[in-house]
């Protein structure tokens, strides 16, 4: 919460793999009971890890990233497996803002799909394994979203640790105090209610409904969040009510706060409340489920909510795990590096060599053109001078054409 926020903005990206991670707490207003399940004659999914469409989806999103000319080059180099697994995660910070919106857009419409085939095991044969599936889809976005989680919170500690090696003793003290004023200023904040609870949904009534707290009325208040006036409460609509408690923990303003904790935060708070009143396990709340939820002395409670910062997100045991798998990493990666240098000046021996050929090559050639000329050149004429008065005659090398009589060198001139 009190580390760089260019390493907040990189793991915001990366939950991308777990669909959730960009979603924002806004409800999406589509009408659960008017909408039939989408019809799919595409090819079934050829993985067995997720089931449904989901490989479906993330090839829909890989189609629609290869638009981009930098994540296109990485994607043709990934299997599908560690696309899933968030390894190009850091790539999304590339992206161009037109194929983010898209990627959210595909996000919604997945998101929909599911929550339509969850709703329709009521209303079809069989619908009861539909539904399962759907639901176990569900379950693995938000596992695989804390486990993401888990090791940004564990490369941020890392990446802390690392810096501090690189400090003399005066400058890591600072940084340290430093370290720890943040900490304490992050946990200084008002009290978080208990999410569901009804001190946190008058809390809701009043300060976002703009109503009177005596006036509360559980029905009422579950008839203004149901934004799409299903009857129901989805998780987004669930998440929509956490905003309040959540600004009291994060402001992307201050250097303390960190958004990713916040959505963890939020996915907490979720899953709390689902446990409690999701009486159906169907990842949605009817408003008998919630009237029933109202009437538990767990309604009532005014305990505060335990916050991130207040439990422990890792163990010493999985944070040395979690180097040690870095230090593998980095080993590999400079034995590939190396590889790559001995490449690279073999390659350049090999154009040394070539070039010298190439330039032993063109001696040849010229010195050959040089022969060649000089056999067809025609034999040059040699003149022989006359008497003043007359015009030289030329006599070629080998004439045996005699000179005539008084031009012959050292003949004597008659008087």
């Amino acid at each position: 919460m009190w580390t760089s926020r260019r390493m907040g903005h990189h793991l915001w990206l990366s939950l991308f793999v777990c669909v959730w991670t960009c979603m924002h707490a806004v409800p999406i207003a589509v009408d659960k009971t008017k909408v039939d399940p989408p019809a799919d004659n595409r090819d079934p999914p050829e993985s067995a890890d997720t089931g449904l469409h989901y490989d479906r989806y993330l090839r829909e999103v890989i189609d629609f990233l290869e638009k981009d000319p930098h994540f296109r080059e990485k994607l043709h180099n990934t299997d599908m497996e560690s696309i899933k697994q968030g390894k190009l995660a850091k790539e999304l910070d590339f992206v161009s803002h037109h194929v983010r919106t898209k990627l959210d857009e595909l996000k919604r419409q997945e998101v929909n799909r599911l929550r339509t085939l969850i709703k329709a095991k009521q209303d079809m044969e069989g619908g009861k394994v539909c539904a399962s599936q759907a639901t176990s889809d569900l379950e693995n976005y938000d596992k695989n979203r804390h486990e993401d989680f888990k090791r940004y919170e564990m490369m941020k500690e890392h990446e802390r640790r690392e810096h501090l090696k690189t400090l003399d003793e005066e400058a890591r003290k600072k940084e340290e105090q430093h370290y720890e004023e943040m900490r304490k200023k992050h946990a200084d904040h008002p009290k978080v209610n208990h999410p569901g609870s009804q001190d946190q949904l008058k809390e809701v009534w009043e300060e976002t409904d703009g109503l009177d707290p005596d006036d509360f009325d559980p029905k009422t208040f579950f008839s203004l969040h149901d934004t799409n006036g299903d009857g129901y409460f989805d998780e987004q609509e669930l998440e929509a009510l956490f905003t309040k408690e959540l600004e009291k923990l994060y402001d992307p303003t201050h250097e303390e706060d960190d958004m990713m904790e916040m959505e963890e935060e939020r996915l907490r708070m979720r899953e709390h409340v689902m446990n409690e009143v999701d009486t159906n396990k169907d990842r949605l709340v009817s408003l008998k489920e919630f009237m029933a939820a109202t009437k538990k002395k767990e309604f009532l409670d005014t305990d505060p909510w335990e916050t991130l910062e207040q439990g422990q997100m890792y163990t010493e045991e999985e944070m040395r795990e979690f180097e040690e798998h870095l230090a593998r990493e980095e080993n590999d990666l400079n034995q590939k590096t190396a590889d790559l240098q001995r490449q690279r000046d073999e390659l350049e021996r090999q154009q040394e060599k070539l070039n010298a050929q190439k330039v032993e090559l063109q001696q040849a050639m010229e010195h050959m053109d040089k022969i060649k000329q000089q056999k067809t050149e025609p034999a040059a004429e040699v003149k022989v001078p006359l008497t003043p008065g007359e015009a030289a005659i030329p006599v070629l090398p080998g004439d045996s054409q005699s000179i005539p009589a008084g031009h012959q060198q050292g003949s004597p001139v008659h008087s």
